[in-house]
């Protein structure tokens, strides 16, 4: 062996941990709701009120970059992944402005970006207003390349003014035709080069209808958004028509009543159209007022279509797609199963109850739980609840490095025993998993004062999988 192949491999297996983690950081193998995902860099994806685009073969998210402190405008986010499961952080697509509509102290929401088909070029349609949303707008930007940057071109244009609306949505017909969505049912058709409106095509017909969205299957075009409850969730609810023009006739809810669509809220549906069939892929969102940068969540579900009947009849926790074949199929988290008593592998401190539910629960700030473990990856799963709250999730290696450290929302106003923390696939090592009770809850206020959401801090804790 010669000293240069000597040196190369003593590089090697000096780098090879650091490489094998960096590969695999932020790796899943299926689709999970309603708990934080991290991107290749162990970072909290944020992407909120978001659609997807594909191009090239490959996925690009776009979304809402939060911050904890403030609903103020940070920019929109972009993420590419190639099965849906796992996310590589592209950059901002498009960030804050230092003056202007998207400047400072602004609100900037529900980012959707289609290509023209005409130009080539990518637009970026958002809703543009003040903090106190008092003067809401449509705006548009544009890009050359998929993931930005964007650059912003103020108001979209109807009748030369702008569309004075908050929530808004996107749909591109089979035609390449594209249209605006706002609440209450309003559908604009944008101009051949997507940077203006040329008419009217639907009126609203709807109170409140907030969070917009459309897609189309055979003949049909669906209609889905939520009521007006601010960041709480609610059931929301689809109109069907067979003509954007309409008439449009209200179906109800898509997920059963008082599931409040299974906790969220319709921000999107994104066809995963394959060689065998279509999957519709319903995108919704976990507002987690205040902390919509570290703890909201997504709920993504594979709607069940059939006529004029669409469908989320039961939550799946996991499912993977085969975005060749457009085929779902459920998944499940395996690996050794720790129950919430097995004191011989996890360490409480504080005061924790066991209660009628078989869950370990406090609501005593600091209070926590650890578990050291071996394996490649950690899931817990528990019970968010009316009266839950926030806990830190802080995730060590053998080396004490932190590869994870997260906050987990468990309020849940429709309740829900489910998964709530799994970490991304990472080298087989010894870990230290610790969470804490930050006593705190999750909470909005009505423009009247009044002031909803979370009745406690509560945390559970029913059990804890490895991978092993």
């Amino acid at each position: 062996m010669n000293k240069v192949t000597t040196r190369f491999s003593l590089l090697l297996l000096l780098f090879f941990p650091w490489y094998l983690y960096a590969q695999k950081q932020g790796r899943y193998t299926a689709i999970h709701s309603g708990l934080p995902w991290y991107d290749e860099s162990g970072n909290t994806v944020s992407a909120h009120g978001a659609n997807i685009i594909k191009d090239n073969a490959r996925f690009y998210l776009f979304g809402e970059r939060h911050s904890d402190t403030s609903n103020a405008f940070v920019g929109f986010n972009c993420y590419s992944s190639s099965d849906l499961h796992s996310w590589k952080f592209e950059r901002i697509a498009l960030p804050r402005q230092a003056t202007g509509k998207l400047g400072p102290n602004r609100v900037g929401e529900r980012p959707k970006v289609m290509k023209c088909p005409k130009t080539g070029e990518y637009v970026m349609y958002m809703h543009a207003d003040t903090l106190g949303y008092t003067n809401p707008f449509v705006g548009y930007a544009t890009a050359k390349k998929i993931t930005g940057p964007y650059e912003f071109r103020g108001p979209l244009l109807f009748n030369g003014k702008p569309i004075s609306k908050w929530d808004m949505g996107t749909f591109q017909d089979s035609d390449g035709a594209g249209y605006v969505l706002l609440h209450g049912g309003d559908i604009y058709k944008l101009s051949e080069d997507y940077k203006s409106i040329t008419e009217q095509v639907n009126k609203a017909t709807e109170k409140g209808f907030e969070s917009p969205a459309m897609f189309r299957k055979d003949s049909v075009y669906y209609f889905l958004g939520s009521d007006l409850t601010g960041w709480e969730r609610n059931d929301n609810y689809y109109l069907t028509a067979t003509s954007l023009k309409g008439p449009w006739t209200k179906r109800g809810f898509f997920a059963p009543q008082g599931t409040l669509t299974w906790n969220s809220q319709t921000s999107f549906v994104l066809p995963i159209a394959g060689s065998k069939d279509t999957t519709f892929m319903f995108m919704g969102d976990r507002w987690s007022f205040p902390r919509q940068a570290s703890a909201a969540t997504y709920v993504w579900q594979p709607l069940s279509v059939s006529g004029t009947s669409i469908a989320l009849p039961q939550f799946q926790e996991a499912w993977q797609i085969n975005t060749s074949t457009g085929i779902a199929s459920p998944s499940t988290v395996e690996g050794k199963t720790i129950r919430n008593t097995d004191q011989q592998y996890l360490s409480y401190f504080g005061n924790w109850q066991q209660d009628t539910l078989a869950m370990r629960s406090t609501d005593e700030k600091g209070a926590s739980f650890s578990l050291k473990f071996k394996g490649t990856q950690i899931g817990l799963y528990g019970l968010a609840r009316p009266d839950g709250g926030y806990a830190s999730v802080v995730l060590i290696n053998s080396k004490g490095k932190t590869l994870i450290s997260s906050v987990i929302e468990m309020y849940r106003k429709y309740p829900e025993k489910s998964l709530l923390f799994l970490s991304p696939s990472l080298p087989k090592d010894n870990y230290t998993i610790t969470v804490t009770v930050l006593g705190e809850r999750w909470y909005w206020v009505e423009k009247s004062g009044r002031r909803t959401g979370s009745r406690g801090s509560f945390i559970s804790v029913d059990k804890l999988v490895v991978q092993e």
